[in-house]
């Protein structure tokens, strides 16, 4: 996996979930908190989500073959996506279910400190995920805000740690208020109540992460600032005079596909205008170096076609 995956991430946020999963299941035991039950499910769901993109990653470094002659790069998509059912699945729909029945029978908590003590615990632990997450995210997002980077991030890994970060730590919040309305109150239904609202939280994190890798899984175009700097270096005002028509997709994070129809001058040879071509292809890759794939037409540019309103150059891929 590329640095732009954010492995360091996501091994250090595999790594809070299993010691906070140990802990919360300890702290049911001990008090039978369905937040903590609730909680601990959710711990180990991302466990197994972190596995999963860890996986993916691995598992996308794969070479090209005859039958995917582009590569495996898009399986970092797929377990994405696997790690939104999941979330959503198991961390989610769980939570909800458990925080019903304790609702309809609610009881008093057994050893109050145990579950306070681990919530405790678990904030700080998961607090340290989310600071890495971010850390490694700043790297890369640039000027975006956090929504921006989110939804433009072409690589799923830090999308989905710092989610599922922030959705722990929010959710480990509620955890904490149900727990400590029901010692206030004597009345177990609060930590129902805790228990449901952390299942809605963990399905609307999952559904936000099954549309944005949803998208990244039917083909993303580069990014428009990406699109600008391919079209500068195709044309070279000798021999290429201008793209009349391009298209980007994504194959993975790191491995972009460009094909282009470029415009060509009227009385190059044919050996000028294979130079010209293979002299776009290394500028292109010079100024977009995830720019793997790239093919190159050379045509005939013809304004009155274009005046007519014939133009392929306005494509999705430029919006």
């Amino acid at each position: 996996m590329s640095a732009s995956g954010g492995t360091k991430a996501i091994v250090a946020a595999l790594g809070a979930n299993l010691a906070i999963a140990a802990a919360k299941f300890v702290a049911f035991a001990f008090s039978g908190s369905s937040s903590m039950l609730a909680e601990g499910v959710h711990s180990i769901a991302d466990s197994g989500n972190q596995g999963l993109l860890l996986l993916g990653g691995k598992k996308a470094k794969r070479a090209a073959t005859a039958e995917h002659p582009f590569g495996y790069g898009r399986e970092r998509y797929i377990y994405g996506f696997l790690v939104s059912i999941v979330l959503f699945t198991i961390g989610g729909v769980f939570a909800l279910y458990e925080g019903y029945e304790k609702i309809h029978e609610p009881h008093k908590l057994d050893n109050w400190y145990w579950p306070v003590g681990v919530l405790v615990f678990a904030i700080i632990a998961e607090g340290f995920s989310f600071r890495t997450a971010i850390k490694e995210s700043n790297e890369l997002r640039g000027k975006q805000t956090w929504t921006q980077f989110v939804r433009r991030a072409k690589a799923p890994e830090l999308p989905v740690v710092l989610l599922e970060d922030f959705g722990a730590l929010v959710g480990l919040v509620l955890a904490l208020g149900g727990v400590g309305l029901t010692l206030a109150t004597g009345d177990g239904i609060w930590d129902g109540i805790g228990t449901m609202c952390i299942g809605a939280l963990l399905v609307l994190i999952a559904l936000i992460l099954a549309a944005e890798t949803k998208s990244l899984l039917l083909g993303e175009a580069a990014g428009p600032e990406q699109i600008a700097q391919i079209r500068a270096a195709v044309v070279d005002g000798d021999v290429v005079t201008r793209v009349i028509h391009m298209r980007t997709l994504h194959l993975g994070p790191d491995e972009l596909l460009v094909a282009a129809k470029i415009a060509v001058k009227h009385d190059g040879t044919a050996t000028q205008i294979a130079e010209a071509i293979n002299a776009a292809e290394a500028r292109i890759r010079e100024a977009v170096p995830i720019a793997r794939v790239i093919y190159l037409e050379p045509d005939i540019y013809n304004e009155a076609t274009a005046s007519a309103g014939t133009d392929p150059s306005k494509t999705p891929s430029e919006h």
